[in-house]
């Protein structure tokens, strides 16, 4: 973690998420993830997951999700801002099942400031979470992007990247995500595993910093999507991930968690059953 860098969990009590001590992973995702960070020019993109209070999860009103951000909702973020997006164990669970490619990323970053025996043990079994299935995700989040940066669709919530479209003529940061989806897809149905930071971050560098033309990136995108495709149907991987497999880990995950932090004594009995 950069010196000149806040604690994450600073930025995150900050947001106002109201139990930094339920954290079981964090980390620094975006560009910085993906090891294409160029220069000063990106905000602060904190990831995580929590593990509910017994009282929130088995009870009425559980807590799936955290998101905060200093720009609002009515701006780009600007590199002087902080993204916060913290997910509970069952909601990223969920996710990760169905082969989100942002969820699957979790299993794959290093822990800032959090370090938890019951992230440890989500880790060793994270083989659980990967299936072919995932490829169609992967493919339909760059081709999502591919779009926006065409004008085949929409711009985005919060308008075009200025910045990028005004110096190389299209957004070459959704063009860099795109290729970097793609990379990453093949790599997880090849090999069962995303390298953080991606190995061809050279490449993705290059491409954000416009050194491509449009057509170069189109052409390359279709290339990629295709040995996605490919590499998909020669995958090893099952079909689907086996929730029932999935839920049977993450409820063992929740009763070992709160039994070590001294929750009833009957909760700490049920996870020894487990």
């Amino acid at each position: 973690m950069s010196s000149q860098r806040r604690p994450l969990l600073d930025h995150i009590r900050d947001s106002g998420f109201g139990c930094p001590e339920t954290l079981i992973h964090c980390f620094v995702g975006g560009s910085e993830l993906h090891g294409a960070r160029v220069g000063a020019t990106d905000d602060l993109d904190i990831y995580g997951v929590f593990v509910e209070e017994p009282e929130a999860a088995l009870g009425l009103d559980d807590q799936e999700h955290f998101v905060w951000s200093t720009a609002g909702a009515e701006r780009r973020n600007g590199p002087d801002d902080v993204d916060v997006t913290l997910y509970s164990l069952r909601k990223w669970a969920s996710l990760a099942a169905k082969g989100n490619p942002t969820a699957l990323h979790f299993l794959f970053a290093r822990s800032e400031e959090v370090r938890s025996a019951t992230w440890d043990l989500i880790v060793s079994n994270r083989a659980l979470f990967m299936a072919k299935n995932s490829s169609a995700q992967f493919i339909g989040f760059a081709t999502n992007q591919r779009q926006r940066i065409t004008g085949e669709k929409g711009r985005g919530a919060k308008g075009k990247r200025l910045e990028y479209e005004c110096k190389y003529g299209y957004d070459t940061k959704a063009a860099m995500h795109t290729l970097r989806l793609l990379y990453e897809g093949i790599e997880l149905m090849e090999c069962a595993h995303i390298t953080l930071p991606r190995p061809e971050k050279e490449l993705l560098i290059e491409v954000r910093s416009g050194a491509w033309p449009l057509e170069k990136f189109i052409h390359h995108a279709e290339v990629l999507s295709g040995k996605l495709s490919e590499a998909a149907a020669k995958s090893k991987l099952p079909e689907l991930a086996d929730r029932r497999a999935v839920s049977t880990l993450i409820a063992k995950a929740h009763l070992q968690h709160w039994s070590r932090e001294k929750m009833p004594a009957q909760i700490g009995l049920l996870g020894e059953r487990m």
